[in-house]
C-alpha cells in the first residue's frame, strides 16, 4: 500500500501576504495541493504556484463547503499526494474548525501538523496601534463570535472581560452592543471596527457602543470589532488615514 501523505493546517494570517510565517510560506512553496479558505487572498496563493488549489471556503450566509466534505477532501488528498496543505485565514486553532479536521485526519491514521498564523485580533490591534491590554485599564481580553451551530446556541453569552474582540462581527456586533448597553455598559465605551484587516482596502472606524447599537453600513469584507476602555485613543495618537470620512459612510 502506498504511503500516506502528511497534512499541514497552516494559518495564513489576516490577509497580507507578508504576514504569513516563514514556515507557512516554505510549506506552501513545497505543497502538492492546497485546500484554502474563502478569506485567503489571491496574493497568498501566489506563494504556491506549483500546487493544485482547491477552494473550500465557508462564508456565513453564503453558499459554502460543508465541513464533512472538507474533512473527506483532506483524507482523500492525503492518499494521493505527499504534502497537503489546509490553508486557513488567521490562525487554525482559533475559530478555524481545526478540531473537526484534526479528528478526521487522526481517525484516518494520517500524520498532521499545525503551523500557527497571526490571528486577526492581534493584527487589528497592531494596525490601529490600539493595545488590547493597558495597565490600570484592561488586564483581560476575550475573543468571541456569535456564529455557532444551532445545537450550540446556548454558547452565545457575551464574555465578562475588560476588552472584547468579536470575530465575524458585521451585523452581529449591533446585537452585541445592544446587549452590552442593556447590561449596563457605559454608552460612551469606545469601539474600534476594522474591515479587511491588513489588506490594501483596509478600513478603520472609531465609534462608541451607543453608536454601534444603532447600526452598521454594508461591509465589504471580513469585519472585526474591538470594544472596551482600552480602545480610547491616546492624546497624541495620529488619526487613522480614513477615520472621519469612513465613519460617516459606515454608520447608519
Amino acid at each position: 500500500m502506498a504511503a500516506l501523505g502528511k497534512v499541514y493546517l497552516i494559518g495564513a494570517g489576516p490577509g497580507a501576504q507578508d504576514l504569513i510565517t516563514l514556515r507557512g510560506a516554505r510549506l506552501l512553496a513545497q505543497a502538492d495541493v492546497v485546500l484554502h479558505d474563502a478569506l485567503v487572498t489571491s496574493e497568498m496563493l501566489e506563494l504556491c504556484p506549483q500546487a493544485l488549489k482547491i477552494p473550500v471556503g465557508k462564508r456565513c450566509g453564503q453558499l459554502s463547503t460543508a465541513q464533512a466534505f472538507i474533512n473527506k477532501q483532506l483524507v482523500d488528498n492525503a492518499h494521493k499526494f505527499g504534502l497537503v496543505v489546509r490553508l486557513k485565514g488567521g490562525d487554525p486553532m482559533l475559530f478555524g474548525r481545526a478540531d473537526e479536521e484534526l479528528r478526521a485526519l487522526e481517525e484516518a491514521g494520517i500524520e498532521v501538523e499545525v503551523v500557527p498564523g497571526i490571528t486577526t485580533a492581534l493584527a487589528a490591534a497592531s494596525a490601529t496601534k490600539q493595545p488590547l491590554t493597558k495597565r490600570g485599564v484592561s488586564r483581560s481580553v476575550a475573543f468571541f463570535t456569535s456564529s455557532t451551530a444551532p445545537e450550540h446556541d446556548g454558547h452565545a453569552a457575551i464574555p465578562d472581560t475588560d476588552t472584547l474582540v468579536q470575530y465575524m462581527g458585521g451585523r452581529e456586533a449591533i446585537a452585541t452592543a445592544q446587549r452590552l448597553l442593556a447590561q449596563g455598559r457605559r454608552p460612551d465605551t469606545p469601539v474600534v471596527v476594522i474591515e479587511n484587516c491588513s489588506r490594501p482596502d483596509q478600513r478603520i472606524f472609531r465609534l462608541t457602543i451607543e453608536t454601534l447599537a444603532r447600526g452598521l453600513g454594508e461591509a465589504h469584507g471580513p469585519v472585526l470589532v474591538m470594544l472596551g476602555d482600552a480602545m480610547h485613543q491616546r492624546a497624541h495618537q495620529a488619526p487613522d488615514s480614513d477615520d472621519t470620512e469612513c465613519e460617516r459612510r459606515y454608520i447608519a
